[in-house]
């Protein structure tokens, strides 16, 4: 598969242009990478305006996808806001209200796409009590969806999440359809789905539009990522969709990030859905020996390894800090899990496996995380987080309403939304997760 970007870039840099251009640097290399790091010039195409090289490389990329597969330089989170961009002025369009119905354990991305856009939001709660995954059925969201007043435009969801847990895209997205309601997923964590035989990209399974952070599990760049958009879906959205990357993005996207997006195209289509099945194979020989050692393992996505680490007798932080000392760096922690995120280019797992198989087992920890709040909703989003605001400590924002997240990446998963009201168990649930201040309205 053809590469024009990169072909671009190194024509430019061979020809030893004086570049009486951005960027400042001038390709003067102090990082090593800064002969590659373009901008808008002449034949470089524009990303949001894309009819040369670039729509050239998103042609490949959505050949390899089988949708119509755009770029993003600012990672996932600029792909959702323009996703539910497109679907709240669909809904407009349309003349009926924006109501958007989305698991719980949702993106900050999300959040801040509800503040800037203004879409009203209705929480599906998971089952299992855990913030950071959502385990709806398809019959249970279809409970939901006809117990609602006003008919929402979307379903959202995030899966895989943080956790290594997939939902079953497809039997949702049959439920999506049969009401007439789209179906948006943050796939982040998941392109590499597309390439196991059979996919299970949620573009393949019915969803109407998903993102995908390339550089999450995918040779890129960090910051490359993809908004799809089904085949299938209204033609509003391809017509728009380049007009919604550019209302939330940048418009200096990085030609680095660019240049790895396109090459990765070349990669996917020489031969990575073998190495991918080959690898998978090599993680669920090391997820059985990790359970017959005696490691509680959960989630169903095949390139995560997730411990459910007090069982054996440590929290997540301890464990992922013994395994730091043995050069051995983690993609997430807290007190009950540890996530480790593999790809074909981790190599071999023996390093991994005898470090955590040659961890001794103590003593089971019996103490839980507090159960999840269902707070009280009293301003939307988008009022909460354009309200003046005041930063408290925690144990005084009993009562008061939040204005802002107070949540990082990772997992960037809120445990109370903007609007909200913070009670008791949230609270509970702050000082366990060790959040020591939290934004409230005043």
């Amino acid at each position: 598969m053809k590469t024009p970007i990169c072909d671009f870039v190194q024509n430019y840099i061979d020809s030893n242009a004086q570049r009486f251009h951005m960027p400042g640097h001038k390709g003067k290399c102090r990082l090593g990478v800064e002969r590659g790091d373009l901008t808008e010039i002449d034949g470089a195409d524009s990303l949001y305006l894309a009819n040369g090289i670039i729509a050239q490389s998103e042609q490949n990329a959505s050949q390899l996808f089988g949708a119509r597969s755009f770029y993003s330089t600012e990672g996932a989170s600029l792909a959702i806001k323009a996703m539910l961009h497109l679907a709240t002025r669909y809904a407009r369009t349309k003349g009926v209200k924006p109501v958007i119905v989305a698991g719980r354990n949702a993106h900050k991305a999300f959040v801040s796409g509800s503040a800037l856009v203004g879409f009203d939001v209705e929480w599906l709660y998971p089952s299992n009590g855990s913030y950071l995954s959502c385990d709806i059925s398809a019959e249970e969201l279809a409970n939901f969806l006809d117990s609602m007043q006003t008919k929402p435009v979307a379903v959202y969801l995030t899966t895989p999440d943080y956790l290594g847990n997939m939902v079953d895209v497809a039997s949702i997205a049959k439920v999506c359809k049969q009401r007439d309601v789209l179906l948006l997923v943050d796939n982040a964590h998941g392109a590499y789905l597309k390439f196991l035989k059979p996919s299970l990209h949620p573009m393949d399974l019915g969803a109407d539009m998903c993102c995908d952070s390339a550089h999450k599990t995918l040779p890129c760049l960090t910051g490359g990522a993809y908004l799809h958009v089904s085949k299938n879906a209204p033609v509003e959205f391809c017509e728009g969709t380049k007009n919604a990357l550019a209302l939330f993005g940048s418009t200096s996207p990085s030609y680095l990030i660019l240049q790895s997006l396109d090459k990765l195209n070349s990669y996917l289509d020489d031969g990575y859905s073998t190495k991918l099945a080959q690898y998978v194979a090599k993680v669920d020989t090391l997820k059985q020996r990790l359970s017959a050692h005696g490691w509680t393992l959960c989630g169903n996505e095949p390139l995560k390894v997730t411990i459910k680490t007090k069982p054996f007798g440590y929290t997540g932080d301890q464990l992922a800090y013994a395994l730091n000392k043995s050069g051995i760096v983690c993609e997430f922690h807290d007190a009950d899990y540890i996530v480790f995120m593999l790809t074909p280019d981790n190599g071999e797992l023996g390093i991994l496996q005898n470090a955590l198989c040659n961890t001794p087992k103590r003593d089971a920890i019996c103490t839980a995380p507090p159960k999840m709040s269902h707070p009280q909703k009293v301003l939307s989003i988008r009022e909460a987080t354009l309200a003046p605001c005041v930063t408290v400590d925690v144990q005084y924002a009993l009562g008061r309403v939040l204005a802002d997240l107070s949540v990082g990446c990772p997992p960037a998963v809120p445990i109370v939304v903007c609007g909200e009201v913070v009670d008791k168990v949230a609270i509970e649930q702050f000082q366990y997760y060790g959040v020591t201040k939290v934004c409230v309205v005043k």
